[in-house]
């Protein structure tokens, strides 16, 4: 059931990216017939298909964004968490949506009815900015996503999202697994036992997986070995 936005789902909404340059009181108006949802996990928010007819943020908990390919395989284009915005573009232009999400975990999300986004741009063409900006952030992540599927190992891709969540550029730390195993291999391009192979590989330069943490031994010696060529990767596992 839909709800008003709380005083603390406030919090987050004025600060996403989308918003951000916007005057308060434009901001204000934007959200005013925002509401609240509450999802359990494995619950779909719309489908691949569906018309668009809002665009959402992420209050708690975490929305995967997924495709179902002409083999009827799922292929996840993103994740997103706290205080992540999706769906602004189609939103605005009044297409279907191009993938499905699908909560991961019991999740609030915040919907926004495209409807009224399409009036308040027309009223401040300084949204319209905010918005295209906000898909341009979007557009570059999946640059990343195509870029590293096509240039990087499967071990490199892990090396990346590991370094990614380590708290420091340097040394050792141990770092919690944001989601499981089978979601981290399908946002990776990679099947579950691929994962583990890479995860098998990557003990070779101190990377120890222990259920859902990881302990790290050389954060610098993880981001330099996603960086490398696939040749210098090599020798340096066999090192």
């Amino acid at each position: 059931m839909a709800s008003k936005p709380t005083a603390s789902d406030l919090q987050i909404i004025t600060r996403i990216a989308v918003f951000r340059g916007l005057k308060p009181e434009t901001v204000e108006h934007i959200i005013a017939p925002a509401t609240a949802v509450m999802l359990a996990a494995q619950e779909c928010l719309f489908r691949q298909g569906d018309p668009a007819t809002a665009f959402f943020i992420t209050i708690t908990g975490l929305v995967k964004l997924y495709r179902i390919t002409q083999a009827g395989e799922e292929t996840v284009i993103h994740t997103m968490t706290k205080g992540d915005s999706f769906a602004e573009a189609v939103a605005f232009t009044g297409n279907r949506y191009p993938a499905t999400a699908e909560a991961v975990s019991d999740a609030r999300i915040v919907r926004i009815p495209a409807d009224h986004i399409v009036r308040c741009i027309r009223e401040s063409p300084d949204i319209a900015l905010a918005m295209i900006a906000s898909t341009s952030q979007h557009l570059h992540h999946l640059v990343l996503q195509v870029e590293q599927l096509k240039a990087q190992s499967g071990v490199q891709r892990v090396a990346e999202f590991l370094a990614s969540l380590a708290p420091c550029e340097n040394g050792s730390c141990v770092i919690a697994l944001p989601y499981d195993k089978v979601l981290i291999a399908a946002r990776l391009g990679l099947k579950p036992e691929s994962l583990s192979r890479a995860f098998a590989k990557l003990k070779a330069v101190g990377v120890m997986v222990h259920a859902s943490h990881v302990a790290v031994s050389d954060v610098g010696r993880l981001r330099q070995l996603a960086a490398d060529d696939r040749g210098a990767i090599r020798g340096s596992l066999r090192g």
